[in-house]
């Protein structure tokens, strides 16, 4: 598989939603609980009551306003259609009753997966220019040869030893590509004392130049971090949730998804990596 299969994959067509491939799973599969992210409580297993015949949401246009933020700010990864049309060969929950348990056990588990993947991509993309790629490829093909197994392999798989696994892999992608991060003397504002796992709910890094950093497992729930730049900033499990991005720029941000910026706020003047789409709750401007 090797290079041709990670270039394949690691588009964002294939690791990111393609809700029209799916049935619907994330609003089936998944349980929510009444917050300030959704207005009810649903188990695992049952239909959301906006779900309709075609698996596609009845408020789609109007989920922020009716209190469904939530589902605004889930990415599947591309489990939801990984799930749908390969690992059950495009037999709905609805018209095949027998896969129902199946396919919602498999859902998570495959999501998880295509999160490592997506991570695993990255890594490569950071290091490939030194040649020094191999690893990275050869552990994304092995995670990819897991998420292609039959339900009953993925039930039986430990997915955080798998996470676990990789993690060094990651985090050595990240420290070369850091290492060779812009510092810049004077105009952009330098920041100390930042690292992985700070607790920066609310700070205000507005302007701030972050390139190099590693926030890594960060809180930055409700951040000023307008203007910031935030290229080579390795943002790995980093909690954006309301963090204002307006007019910062993510090009080039270390093991950013698409959840992140779903979760964070911004407008027409954020910069974001190529393949990123941006949310439709961010303003123009």
């Amino acid at each position: 598989m090797g290079e041709r299969t990670r270039v394949e994959l690691g588009r964002r067509e294939d690791l990111g939603a393609d809700c029209e491939k799916c049935f619907g799973l994330c609003c089936v599969a998944l349980a929510f609980a009444k917050s300030a992210d959704f207005p009810f409580d649903k188990a695992a297993g049952d239909p959301c009551e906006n779900l309709d015949e075609r698996h596609a949401c009845r408020v789609h246009s109007q989920l922020r306003p009716r209190g469904f933020a939530g589902c605004t700010v889930f990415d599947c990864f591309g489990a939801g259609q990984k799930v749908s049309q390969q690992l059950f060969a495009g037999r709905s929950w609805r018209d095949d009753p027998g896969t129902r348990d199946a396919m919602f056990a498999a859902f998570p588990r495959v999501r998880r997966l295509q999160e490592l993947l997506w991570y695993l991509d990255q890594a490569v993309a950071l290091v490939e220019s030194t040649g020094s790629a191999g690893v990275l490829l050869s552990e994304f093909d092995r995670v990819k040869s897991l998420s292609d197994q039959d339900p009953e392999s993925l039930a039986g798989l430990d997915i955080d030893a798998e996470f676990d696994q990789a993690r060094p892999l990651l985090l050595d992608a990240s420290e070369r590509a850091r290492a060779s991060a812009a510092d810049p003397r004077g105009g952009s504002r330098r920041v100390r004392d930042l690292g992985p796992g700070s607790d920066l709910a609310a700070a205000d890094l507005a302007g701030a130049d972050l390139r190099g950093y590693t926030l890594r497992g960060s809180i930055l729930i409700r951040a000023n971090l307008r203007s910031a730049r935030l290229g080579r900033c390795d943002l790995l499990g980093a909690d954006l949730r309301d963090a204002d991005l307006c007019g910062a720029d993510l090009d080039g941000a270390i093991y950013l998804t698409q959840m992140q910026v779903n979760s964070a706020q911004g407008d027409g003047a954020t910069v974001l990596p190529a393949g990123f789409s941006r949310p439709s709750h961010w303003t123009s401007r």
